[in-house]
């Protein structure tokens, strides 16, 4: 099936047998390659050390849209600083295959001196992606114009991948015109998300990428519960019915997607 995206699923919070049960999980129902996302300073670290101890789990590091700005009110500008540059460092390793997730978040920051540190924060991720030649991981809530604007600013890396895709399918072609990847989570599964399912509708096979947010967005009909990485299934499922497309092969596409999408070696 592919790669799932966990959103911190495994994490310092869980025990080493939990961890083991969570990934042979996955394996069972053929996740075979995981990156899992550390947004803020320990979780960047233990993303990086966790990626080092199994050769099928991948990184992806940044500071939170939301944590920039946490950390530069309650902390100060150079404690803020600081937590960028340990981001940068944590970012070469090997096994680091993102920065992210980075971008905008207008649904829980609000005040203008936060996003102003917020887009500055972008702006040093898009930098840092591009001069380490990772993919570049997209958290965008509330602020699609605000992404492209910003990105159209300081130039597109090679490799940009939306996470949990929240856009409508004018917005998905905005994207693909500029040759992101769009991931889908569990929420295309949703009753009422409409827009979501017309901009799957509209993503080529080749662009399309899925992910868990585990332990966030469970797909239906397990909503309401915590995700994981086995469950990724539901969403395929459901996404190969909405497109009319047979499951194996979507999930092949996915597969191969995924590995182009975060440069990762068949």
């Amino acid at each position: 099936m592919g790669t799932g995206r966990s959103h911190n699923a495994l994490d310092l919070d869980k025990d080493q047998a939990e961890i083991e049960s969570l990934l042979d999980l996955a394996n069972e129902v053929n996740v075979t390659k995981l990156v899992n996302v550390g947004c803020e300073i320990p979780g960047a670290r233990f993303a990086i050390e966790f990626a080092k101890r199994y050769p099928n789990v991948f990184a992806a590091v940044a500071l939170h849209p939301n944590e920039a700005p946490r950390i530069a009110r309650e902390k100060g500008i150079v404690a803020f600083q600081a937590a960028l540059t340990e981001i940068a460092e944590l970012a070469t390793a090997e096994k680091c295959v993102a920065v992210g997730e980075t971008g905008m978040d207008f649904f829980r920051t609000t005040e203008l001196s936060d996003l102003k540190i917020q887009e500055e924060s972008f702006r040093y991720h898009i930098d840092l992606a591009k001069r380490l030649d990772k993919t570049l991981m997209i958290h965008d809530r509330d602020s699609h114009q605000d992404i492209l604007r910003v990105l159209d600013s300081e130039g597109i890396p090679k490799r940009v991948m939306m996470h949990c895709f929240s856009g409508d399918a004018d917005f998905a072609k905005a994207c693909l015109d500029r040759g992101f990847y769009l991931s889908f989570a569990g929420t295309v599964t949703f009753k009422n998300a409409t827009n979501l399912r017309e901009a799957l509708s509209v993503t080529p096979q080749d662009r399309v990428l899925v992910e868990t947010d585990a332990p966030f967005l469970t797909p239906d009909p397990h909503r309401g519960s915590p995700n994981a990485s086995y469950m990724i299934g539901y969403t395929m499922r459901f996404m190969a019915d909405h497109r009319g497309e047979d499951l194996t092969q979507l999930c092949d596409a996915v597969m191969n997607n995924t590995n182009r999408a975060f440069n990762l070696v068949n």
